[in-house]
């Protein structure tokens, strides 16, 4: 059994994240949903880019990283879009990651660590191939600087277009990627906390 912290993407936290969550409780994981915009949901992506530029990034780096005091024990960092890059923050400077799963998300390591990215932590993303909110070149330079490091990396690439393809309550749910995503988020982090 894996402990699991999702954080979810700049529209909130939506029926989505509870979702993901109850997926990866029932393959027997432990998993946290915690809220970093204060109970705000928002049903498109400009309400919420409009959240999280009025919060700034100064602020909601301060209150992922005020979650992150909380945690203890060996865990999997994971989020939806914003919420990977929250996960990717912990996962590079939480003394108790054990893996990070970006879901629709993922920046270069420098964005969010100073040194080099943990050995101890390996890396899944997970994208459709013309998704327009990702950077391949990012993802490609996370993989060289994970893979140097010495951690595992993984990239899995959907065909098609949409951005939150795993959120089954907006219009650009996948449910055969999103099946095949979950499958492998349950697989990684089986492998990673064994």
């Amino acid at each position: 059994m894996t402990e699991i912290v999702l954080f979810h993407s700049a529209q909130g936290l939506r029926p989505g994240v509870s979702a993901a969550a109850d997926i990866l409780r029932s393959a027997g994981h432990t998993v946290r949903t915690p809220d970093y915009y204060g109970g705000e949901i928002f049903d498109d992506i400009a309400g919420g880019l409009r959240k999280r530029d009025a919060l700034g990034f100064a602020e909601i780096e301060r209150r992922v990283r005020e979650i992150g005091a909380g945690i203890r024990g060996p865990v999997v960092f994971a989020g939806f879009s914003l919420g990977a890059y929250a996960a990717q923050l912990l996962a590079a400077t939480h003394p108790a990651a054990r893996g990070a799963v970006l879901l629709h998300g993922g920046v270069t390591a420098d964005e969010v660590t100073s040194g080099p990215w943990p050995s101890t932590v390996p890396v899944q993303v997970h994208y459709m191939e013309r998704d327009p909110w990702i950077d391949a070149a990012e993802i490609a330079e996370l993989d060289r600087a994970v893979t140097a490091a010495g951690a595992h990396f993984e990239a899995h690439v959907y065909p098609g277009e949409t951005h939150l393809f795993t959120d089954p309550d907006l219009p650009g749910y996948d449910p055969d990627a999103a099946a095949l995503a979950w499958k492998r988020v349950i697989d990684f982090c089986q492998i990673t906390m064994t």
